[in-house]
C-alpha cells in the first residue's frame, strides 16, 4: 500500500489537505494504526494513547490525532484493545422490541447517557418470547462489550452461565429481584397489578375485563390484578390474551373478541397504552361511551396517552431514568467504582384520566 501526500509535512497534511489511499488492483486494505501516525507525524504509540487514553495526551496531540483518523478513515481495533486488557468502550443491550414500543425511550435514554461519555451503544432485539437471546448474548460477548442491559429477569441457565462466566457488568431492567445477576433497575409488576385492581375497585368497579399481550412481564401484572380482586370477592374476570407485542391492532381486535362472546364488564384494563388506545377505537366503532359504558386503563403513559379521546388512565413508569441510570451504573463499574445499591426500584405511578 502506498499513500499518495504533498511535500509538506505530515502535520500539515493532518490539518489541511485530505488523504487518498493509492491500493494496486483496486483492493481494499484497511486503514492501519501507522497510517494515522504517518497523516499526523506522531508515533504509533502516541495515536494508540491518544484513541485509548486521551486523558494522559495533550489535548493538541488528541486532536491531531482525530484530524488524521477523520482523514484517513481509519477504525480502531477495539477488539483487540478489549483482548489487551483495555477497554471497548461498547455497550449492549437487547430488548424484545422497539416498533411502537415502549422501551424506546429507555433506550434513547441509555444511548444518550452512554454517548456522554464516549460510549456506542449494541442494539439487539430477542423477540416475544425471548428465543433469540441465547444467540444473541454469544454474539455479544464474542465482541467484549464493558457491560450489558438485558430486559427483565427470566432468562435461560445458558445465559446465565454465559454472561456469570465473563465478568463483564449486567444491568437488568424493567423488574426486580433481590438476586439480580449483577445490577437490576426497575419495579414490580405484581405490585402494579395490585395497585390498579385496588385503584379501581375504589372507583367502584364491580365486572373486569382483561386483554393483554402473551410476554411475561404483561401476564404478571394480569395476573395479579386477577389475584387481587379474587381476594375482594370480584369473580366477574373475562380475560383475553393475544400474540405479543402489544398493538393498537390487537387492543381493537381483543375488546371485539370480548364483547362478541358475550361477555359485559364495566372497566377493561390492558396490558399497554397501545393496546388500551385500539380499545378506545373499537368501543367507539360500536357507539360505546367511555367511561360510562366502559372504562379504560392502560400501561405506560406513551406519548400520545393524555391526547386521545377521551384522555386515558394509565400506569407511569419514569423510562428515561431507568436508561440512564442503567448507563451510569455501568459507566461506575467501568472505572472501578462501588456502586452503594444493585438493587433498584424506581417505582410507579398511577395516572387517572378520563377513560376511567
Amino acid at each position: 500500500m502506498t499513500t499518495r501526500r504533498s511535500k509538506t509535512s505530515a502535520r500539515k497534511v493532518a490539518e489541511d489537505q485530505p488523504i487518498t489511499l493509492v491500493r494496486p488492483e483496486a483492493r481494499v486494505d484497511a486503514v492501519t494504526l501507522k497510517d494515522v501516525a504517518k497523516v499526523a507525524g506522531v508515533s504509533p504509540m502516541t495515536v494508540s494513547r491518544a484513541l485509548n487514553r486521551p486523558e494522559i495526551v495533550r489535548a493538541d496531540t488528541v486532536a491531531l490525532v482525530q484530524k488524521a483518523v477523520k482523514l484517513t478513515g481509519y477504525i480502531p481495533n477495539q477488539l483487540a484493545g478489549a483482548l489487551t486488557g483495555g477497554r471497548t468502550r461498547l455497550v449492549a443491550a437487547i430488548v424484545p422490541h422497539i416498533s411502537n414500543s415502549i422501551f424506546v425511550e429507555t433506550v434513547q435514554a441509555l444511548s444518550d447517557r452512554l454517548w456522554q461519555d464516549g460510549y456506542q451503544l449494541l442494539l439487539g432485539l430477542s423477540g416475544y418470547p425471548a428465543s433469540r437471546e441465547d444467540d444473541l448474548i454469544t454474539a455479544i460477548l464474542s465482541r467484549r462489550p464493558d457491560g450489558i442491559v438485558l430486559t427483565g429477569i427470566g432468562h435461560s441457565q445458558d445465559t446465565r452461565i454465559k454472561i456469570l462466566s465473563t465478568g463483564i457488568p449486567v444491568v437488568e431492567i424493567w423488574d426486580l429481584t433481590p438476586t439480580p445477576l449483577d445490577m437490576v433497575i426497575g419495579f414490580s409488576h405484581v405490585r402494579i397489578g395490585e395497585a390498579i385492581a385496588h385503584d379501581l375497585l375504589k372507583r367502584g368497579y364491580r365486572r373486569y375485563g382483561l386483554l393483554c399481550a402473551d410476554d411475561e412481564r404483561s401476564l404478571i401484572r394480569q395476573q395479579s390484578i386477577a389475584d387481587t380482586l379474587k381476594q375482594q370477592g370480584i369473580s366477574a374476570i373475562h380475560a383475553q390474551v393475544g400474540r405479543a407485542p402489544s398493538t393498537f391492532q390487537l387492543g381493537r381486535e381483543g375488546l371485539a373478541r370480548l364483547l362478541d362472546e358475550g361477555n359485559r364488564f364495566d372497566v377493561l384494563v390492558c396490558g399497554s397504552d397501545a393496546i388500551a388506545q385500539g380499545a378506545l377505537a373499537e368501543a367507539q366503532a360500536r357507539a360505546m361511551r367511555v367511561p360510562k359504558d366502559l372504562a379504560v386503563m392502560g400501561f405506560g403513559d406513551f406519548d400520545f396517552s393524555a391526547h386521545t379521546h377521551p384522555s386515558l388512565s394509565t400506569v407511569r413508569i419514569e423510562k428515561k431514568a431507568i436508561g440512564i441510570q442503567a448507563a451510569e451504573a455501568l459507566l461506575a463499574r467501568a472505572v472501578g467504582r462501588a456502586l452503594e445499591r444493585k438493587v433498584i426500584d424506581v417505582g410507579f405511578e398511577l395516572v387517572a384520566r378520563a377513560s376511567t
